[in-house]
C-alpha cells in the first residue's frame, strides 16, 4: 500500500476495557488495537496499523478514544463503520469514521485528552457499576478534593505521580483542568492535559481520595509536587474507574 495514495481515516472508538490488556497490541494478552486491526482486515482485506491517540492500560475504558489508519479500498466511511462494528465484539464499537488530511495522526496531532475517574462513594456496593467505578465506602469531602485538584493545573514536574520506571524520563506535563464533582453517590474526577504519564491519573485520584478522607490537607499538593517523590503521593487506585473521555485536536 502506498502511503501517499492511501486514504487517511480517523475513527472514534468506545470500549469496555475490562477484558483487555490495554489499547496496544501485546504478547501477553489481547489488546484493543489488535481487535480493531483484525476487524478492519476482515472488512477491507487490507492489513493496517490502527494508531491510537495514546495507550490505555489494562482494564481502563474509553468513551472517545481516537485512532487513525490508512486504506486503499474505496468504500463509503459509513458503510465501513457498519461493517467493522458487525465483526467487533460487543465491548468495542466504532462511533464515527471520517476521512482526514494525509498529515493527520491520532497521537501526534492530539492537543489534549480528557480522562474521568468514577468513584462510587457510599456504604453499599453497586454491582451494576462494578466494572466502571471504584467503590470507596467511607465519606469523602469533594470540596476539599476539588481544592486540592486545582493545585495540579499548569505545567509541573509530576515525578511524584509517576511510577518508578517513568522517572528516568522527563515527567513535566501540563494539566489544563482538574475538577472533582459529586452527583449523588458518585464522585467524578475530571483531568484534562496535553499529555499524561503511566498511571498518573490513577495516582492523582488516590492522592485526592486521601485529601477527601481527611488524611491530607488540600494545600499540601504544591509541596508534594516539589518533592518529586512517588512515596509521598497517594496510592494507585484500580483501573476500572478510569475512562478516556475525549481527545481534542
Amino acid at each position: 500500500m502506498s502511503e501517499a495514495a492511501a486514504r487517511n481515516l480517523k475513527v472514534v472508538i468506545e470500549y469496555d476495557g475490562s477484558a483487555y490488556v490495554g489499547w496496544e497490541r501485546q504478547k501477553n494478552g489481547l489488546g484493543i488495537q489488535e481487535v480493531m486491526e483484525d476487524a478492519v482486515h476482515t472488512i477491507t482485506r487490507e492489513r493496517v496499523v490502527v494508531e491510537g491517540s495514546g495507550r490505555t492500560d489494562a482494564g481502563v475504558h474509553a468513551l472517545g478514544q481516537v485512532a487513525s489508519f490508512r486504506i486503499d479500498k474505496e468504500i463509503q466511511v459509513e458503510k465501513l463503520r457498519l461493517g467493522i462494528n458487525a465483526v467487533l465484539p460487543p465491548d468495542i464499537a466504532v462511533l464515527l469514521i471520517e476521512e482526514v488530511p494525509s498529515d493527520f495522526h491520532a497521537r501526534r496531532s492530539a492537543k489534549s485528552k480528557r480522562y474521568r475517574y468514577t468513584i462510587l462513594n457510599g456504604p453499599a456496593r453497586r454491582p451494576h457499576f462494578r466494572h466502571v467505578s471504584y467503590h470507596f465506602p467511607q465519606p469523602l469531602d469533594e470540596a476539599a478534593m476539588d481544592e486540592a485538584a486545582g493545585y495540579l493545573v499548569g505545567e509541573h514536574d509530576f515525578t511524584a505521580f509517576a511510577r518508578e520506571a517513568d522517572q528516568k524520563k522527563t515527567c513535566v506535563r501540563t494539566i489544563l483542568e482538574a475538577r472533582v464533582v459529586r452527583d449523588g453517590a458518585f464522585l467524578y474526577i475530571d483531568v484534562v492535559g496535553t499529555g499524561f504519564l503511566y498511571n498518573m491519573v490513577r495516582i492523582i485520584t488516590g492522592t485526592l481520595i486521601e485529601v477527601g478522607a481527611g488524611k491530607r490537607d488540600p494545600g499540601s499538593v504544591p509541596a508534594l509536587l516539589l518533592s518529586k517523590r512517588r512515596e509521598q503521593a497517594g496510592y494507585t487506585v484500580p483501573a476500572q474507574g478510569l475512562a478516556l473521555v475525549q481527545v481534542d485536536y
